[in-house]
């Protein structure tokens, strides 16, 4: 795959719950990483999924994102080689990072933090994926400040619009006040029936409202990809040939070459 000129930041965000942000953040860095890319993926939910889908440790007391964005902790010191995968690095969540929501609030700059810790970084990545937790508190608001991109997994079902108005007004809101090179660069379709109507209907909406920014790859419902985190693998791993590792790989292909083609971080 080809790798950009720069690092490109891309914060992996939806307020909704259950839309394949985890499983997509980790797929994504693990077929990209695979192909020749240095990837850091940055797991920023309490929940850790992330961390568990690549097999890091994230018990309480492992060194996390929680010390580099309340202690000033060096990302390099608490970043973990993933396992198999040479050219791919996790800095995991543990449990602790429930409590960062509200330590942040007295930090200063607080909304910087993670954008700071990313600079200070001595490495050079292609890509540094962060996988944010299904709210907009200051942890998601930290990523929107590190990113460049924002890359929203839509779940192809009934609710998938609702409250992505939300999430637009507020990424706005962050381009507006705190990052004026945010762009909302990719729409990646997941959980995807081919059977139902339902689904060929959200697809025509979220295309006819995003355009190109939506990827022609689509990830399928696949048991495969659900399976995978229970071994502590990705899917590309644990089933190399399955329709969602697949399906994975050709969004990896066309996030890599739609970077090469435009400009990273240009304004919408």
């Amino acid at each position: 795959m080809p790798r950009p000129e720069r690092t490109r930041v891309m914060c992996v965000a939806n307020q909704k719950g259950g839309v394949g942000k985890t499983t997509t953040t980790v797929n994504l860095a693990v077929a990209l990483a695979l192909h020749g890319n240095r990837v850091l993926v940055i797991d920023l939910d309490p929940q850790g999924n992330a961390s568990t889908g690549l097999n890091v440790p994230h018990h309480s007391g492992v060194p996390d994102v929680y010390d580099c964005l309340i202690n000033s902790v060096p990302l390099a010191e608490v970043a973990q080689n993933v396992e198999g995968i040479p050219n791919l690095w996790c800095v995991p969540a543990t449990i602790d990072l429930a409590g960062a929501e509200i330590e942040l609030v007295s930090v200063v700059a607080r909304e910087s933090r993670l954008s700071r810790a990313i600079a200070a970084y001595p490495g050079q990545f292609d890509y540094v994926f962060i996988d944010c937790p299904p709210s907009l508190g200051l942890l998601t608001v930290n990523a929107l400040v590190a990113a460049q991109e924002v890359l929203i997994p839509i779940q192809c079902e009934y609710y998938a619009l609702e409250g992505l108005n939300q999430l637009i007004q507020n990424i706005n809101l962050v381009r507006q006040h705190l990052n004026p090179n945010l762009d909302v660069s990719t729409i990646l379709l997941t959980m995807y029936d081919r059977r139902t109507r339902l689904a060929d209907a959200v697809e025509q909406d979220v295309r006819n409202h995003f355009g190109d920014k939506v990827l022609q790859a689509v990830i399928p419902r696949n048991v495969r990809v659900s399976e995978a985190p229970s071994y502590g693998q990705s899917v590309m791993t644990y089933d190399p040939g399955s329709r969602g590792a697949t399906s994975y790989f050709e969004a990896a292909q066309e996030i890599a070459e739609r970077g090469v083609k435009e400009p990273v971080g240009r304004n919408a």
